[in-house]
């Protein structure tokens, strides 16, 4: 283990049924970068076998190293470098095919856009010569030189601990209606806790997570119902509807097919 993985990072495997296939590391950070990444990770596939896995919506966006074979979003295949993606609305398939070598940061809702000033609307190559901020090629090439799971996990923490700007990254006012949806509470009372106007805050979601309040409240919710049902096989799917605030089964079935494109009983 890496100096630097013993005390800021929980390095997790969580796809022991398939490791024969894929070697997949996810670390994620604590201290300040915990703030602003959900995760830092690196996998690779076997030379047999291709790879098929759901991403599912987070409301996140973040940056995929494609460093070598051949890879899949959704329909959009990604070719070798520097690929910025979009804020993720619904769940896509990632294809991996066999040899495929990759690594990434995945960020926080809002955060993508604070640090990068920038949303894109599918994934999309970095052309060297606009990678003018955070010299994102020149991590991308040790990333490729260093075959190492860990040891690349090790240089993207490096990497981000060094070259992003978290000052400041997003309004206090967005803060808080994020934190306020996180607690489930009414979206009709938002204005009154942070002082703004329905209409400032509409704005403000659509500039800094490209989407309505509402439908972030809704990418949370199957988000955080999606993680229960993978901790608990033998749940009564009506209890986890009313649990979640769904208005029963029914909604909760048809807001997964919309934002997870998977029903609950799939997952």
């Amino acid at each position: 283990m890496l100096k630097h993985l013993g005390l800021r990072w929980e390095v997790i495997n969580r796809n022991k049924s398939i490791k024969t296939a894929l070697n997949l590391k996810l670390s994620q950070p604590s201290g300040q970068l915990s703030a602003f990444i959900q995760g830092i990770w690196s996998a690779s596939v076997d030379q047999s076998n291709s790879v098929v896995k759901p991403l599912y919506s987070d409301a996140g966006s973040g940056i995929i190293f494609n460093l070598s074979g051949d890879v899949m979003i959704g329909n959009k295949t990604l070719p070798e470098g520097v690929i910025m993606l979009p804020i993720q609305k619904k769940a896509e398939n990632i294809v991996l095919l066999p040899s495929a070598q990759l690594a990434g940061i995945r960020i926080h809702p809002a955060i993508g856009y604070g640090v990068l000033g920038h949303h894109y609307d599918k994934p999309t190559l970095l052309l060297p010569e606009r990678d003018k901020l955070y010299n994102l090629y020149q991590i991308y090439y040790e990333l490729r030189m260093q075959k190492n799971s860990e040891r690349q996990i090790e240089a993207l923490y490096l990497w981000a601990e060094k070259s992003l700007n978290f000052t400041n990254v997003i309004p206090d006012s967005l803060e808080k209606a994020l934190e306020f949806i996180e607690q489930n509470e009414v979206l009709g009372h938002l204005n009154e806790s942070i002082e703004l106007s329905q209409r400032q805050i509409e704005r403000l979601f659509k500039l800094w997570l490209g989407m309505a309040p509402k439908h972030y409240q809704r990418i949370l919710r199957v988000k955080k119902t999606i993680s229960f049902l993978r901790l608990h096989k033998n749940v009564s799917l009506a209890d986890t509807a009313q649990q979640f605030g769904f208005s029963d089964q029914a909604h909760m079935t048809r807001e997964f097919r919309t934002i997870a494109c998977i029903t609950p009983g799939k997952v």
